[in-house]
């Protein structure tokens, strides 16, 4: 190193680079699409996370001034605040800043990660892995620009506290005492969820002064610090906490009392209720048996979220090791490096958590493996150093580092390049929800699957029944019933659903009970003991509750995707919790035209000769034959060839869309097939207001 700059010359300038490394590599997805514009509204790209939109959303909110009672807008959480904030003293739209906001703050990273290097006398280890975190596979996809969540800064804010961590054993000086704490508080704040963190670096603190320092007081005042900070207490009263602590122990009198500080604060950290979340965690877990079902209710079954997200799934190895260090060699090696790491500097146990965490991946789904990527990358820059201090003279140590670098920099900027998400949604379908803004009140409701939750709410700014944070099996199967079922029944729940969900806010403000679902209350208020009753009701002329706002239905053609995953949440009794048969759902886009078959894929071929499909080694005959088209004006034309009435499956092809259904009857004449791919509405119920070949919307008419 050159020795003409400090070491904090030396550090400031790494940041830099590294930061603008990790910008730069972040902008090349924008330079990819810079010429699509269906990607862009209102002259800016859009960005590309669903749950962005739900902070968006409350930074919109917060802007304004206002927003709906029971609108569920997040203007209480800290991702909405901050971007509040920036819009409010940047010079840029609102769009710019939510789409560029996780670029520069996820890139972050790299401060803390050259700080602890710096810790440690090391300023290449350090500037090495800031290179490799700030770009390793699972960070970027989780950080990069468009993915404006909460991921931005889950990363950054858990390194500034184990630096604030390592840099306080190692220095004792005071103000790491009170940066630790701030860390926690700011760390809490940004992410609620972080208490799993904070309470293993506060465990392995408590482990490591037992330990190693049983005698340093200094251990005892952070100890007591971080569990004032951590306590379940409002923000405002744990940062008084902390504060007037802090000034005690600047006071040379208090000293003898630190130890009755520390065992306040432990009392005070579980008056709080600062290990109810540990216990709620052991009840569920570990004393299953003390945890009795209500025995007031129907005891209904619903089918579980968790099976249809892809996260919460366990992933291969491969998969695994490639998004944490970018390949299976480098992540070997990485690890190989970590344990020399800590062999050689006994600090780096505080990053264990954040490790551990990061594992828990290989069982828990892959979002969790954004927390092993620091840690890692330590690992393996940790060994370059090592190695290429072998070399006999500066100019091979840094020829030879560049190379290594560049060799575990590669894989992971060959995956960004290839890495083309796109957008939310597209111009087409924002365009719908922006039309639907103009004539839907606020207090109205759209009905949509949940994935299309939050963009709708921000777009249209109306409300909807389910979203990216609310739709566990209870919520959802109103919804999924509604778009999967005939469309009489499925208006009348529609109407039931959101009239009962207002019913169920009024009830909470009033401190009354009701059921644990709206599908429960509903079959209580009708007189049934029985759901499956209460829902074969609705083929009736059954009493609805009175109207009190209008309701729309948002139905995208890309809903088309996850139809029979929409439908799986209804496929199910509620009573006993049986699966039912999923309806016959076949999509295909990649067919062939062989003249007398065409050959859809997966086993499935339409014989022409004969109207019949060949599904495996069975034969079945076509019910109907449907072909549609738009015309010049955009107007859907239909072709219907009734063939074999006896049969139950049907073929629909979308020519404009160059796209096969094969359908059974049950979803051939779904609320969703007959609205958004053929547009035969029961005018009595339904008016069609907005169209497009993306996307279209209908007024409920009851």
């Amino acid at each position: 190193m050159n020795k003409t700059l400090s070491q904090t010359q030396w550090t400031l300038v790494f940041i830099f680079i590294a930061f603008a490394f990790s910008v730069a590599l972040r902008l090349i997805w924008m330079y990819q699409f810079s010429d699509y514009e269906a990607f862009k509204f209102n002259g800016q790209f859009m960005i590309n996370t669903n749950d962005g939109y739900y902070f968006a959303e409350g930074a919109r909110d917060i802007l304004a001034g206002s927003h709906q009672e029971n609108d569920l807008s997040p203007v209480g959480s800290a991702a909405s605040q901050l971007t509040a904030f920036f819009a409010s003293i940047l010079p840029f739209s609102f769009e710019s800043i939510i789409l560029f906001l996780p670029v520069f703050l996820s890139s972050l990273i790299v401060v803390p990660i050259i700080l602890i290097a710096k810790s440690l006398k090391n300023l290449e280890l350090g500037f090495i892995a800031a290179l490799l975190a700030s770009i390793a596979w699972s960070y970027y996809n989780r950080t990069m620009i468009g993915y404006y969540d909460t991921d931005m800064l889950n990363i950054v804010l858990p390194m500034f506290l184990l630096w604030s961590l390592i840099w306080a054993m190692n220095t004792k000086e005071d103000k790491y005492l009170l940066i630790t704490a701030l860390d926690i508080l700011l760390y809490r704040w940004w992410y609620p969820e972080s208490y799993t963190l904070e309470v293993s670096f506060f465990a392995l603190l408590v482990l490591y002064t037992l330990v190693y320092e049983r005698k340093n007081l200094y251990n005892y005042k952070l100890l007591a610090l971080m569990l004032l900070a951590m306590m379940m207490v409002p923000g405002y009263i744990r940062l008084a906490l902390v504060l007037g602590v802090f000034f005690l122990f600047k006071q040379e009198r208090f000293q003898k009392y630190i130890y009755h500080i520390l065992a306040v604060a432990v009392a005070l950290f579980l008056v709080s209720g600062g290990f109810d979340p540990i216990w709620a965690k052991l009840k569920v877990y570990v004393f299953k048996d003390i945890v009795s079902a209500s025995q007031n209710g129907l005891n209904l079954h619903f089918y579980n979220v968790v099976q249809t997200v892809r996260e919460a799934g366990q992933i291969p190895f491969d998969v695994f090791a490639d998004r944490i260090s970018g390949n299976v060699v480098t992540f070997i090696l990485s690890v190989a490096g970590f344990v020399y790491l800590v062999w050689k500097h006994k600090i780096m146990l505080f990053a264990l958590p954040l490790l551990g965490l990061g594992f828990l991946a290989s069982v828990g789904g892959l979002r969790f493996t954004i927390y092993a990527v620091p840690v890692l990358a330590f690992g393996i820059a940790f060994l370059i150093t090592e190695f290429t201090s072998l070399m006999p003279n500066k100019g091979l140590k840094y020829l030879s580092m560049i190379l290594l670098t560049t060799a575990i920099l590669y894989p992971n900027y060959k995956h960004i390049e290839s890495y083309k998400v796109p957008t939310v949604f597209n111009l087409d379908e924002v365009t719908v929800l922006d039309s639907l803004k103009t004539m839907a009140d606020r207090e109205d409701y759209v009905i949509a699957w949940w994935d299309y939750g939050y963009p709708i709410r921000y777009y249209a700014d109306v409300k909807t029944l389910v979203d990216g944070g609310k739709h566990s099996g209870s919520v959802n199967f109103p919804v999924s019933y509604m778009l999967t079922n005939p469309q009489d029944t499925s208006a009348k729940l529609a109407r039931l659903d959101v009239e009962f969900t207002e019913k169920a806010f009024r009830a909470r403000e009033s401190n009354q009970t009701l059921a644990g679902s709206n599908i429960e209350q509903m079959s209580k208020e009708y007189g049934f003991n029985d759901t499956n009753d209460f829902l074969l009701s609705l083929q009736t002329d059954m009493k609805l509750p009175p109207k009190t706002r209008d309701i729309y239905f948002y139905l995208p053609f890309a809903m088309l995707n996850i139809y029979p995953t929409v439908g799986a949440f209804s496929s199910i009794d509620l009573m006993n919790g049986d699966q039912k048969k999923s309806p016959f759902f076949f999509i295909s886009r990649n067919f062939a035209d062989k003249g007398d078959t065409i050959q859809l894929g997966n086993g499935i071929s339409i014989n022409k000769r004969d109207q019949s499909l060949s599904m495996g080694q069975e034969k079945v005959p076509i019910r109907r034959f449907v072909k549609t088209a738009y015309d010049a004006k955009g107007e859907l034309r239909k072709e219907v060839r009734l063939a074999n009435l006896g049969s139950a499956i049907s073929v629909i092809y979308m020519s404009d869309y160059r796209t096969f259904l094969v359908v059974d009857e049950k979803t051939y004449n779904s609320l969703y097939i007959q609205l958004l791919v053929l547009e035969e509405y029961d005018k009595n119920l339904f008016e069609k207001v907005i169209s497009n070949p993306h996307a279209k919307v209908y007024k409920l008419k009851i």
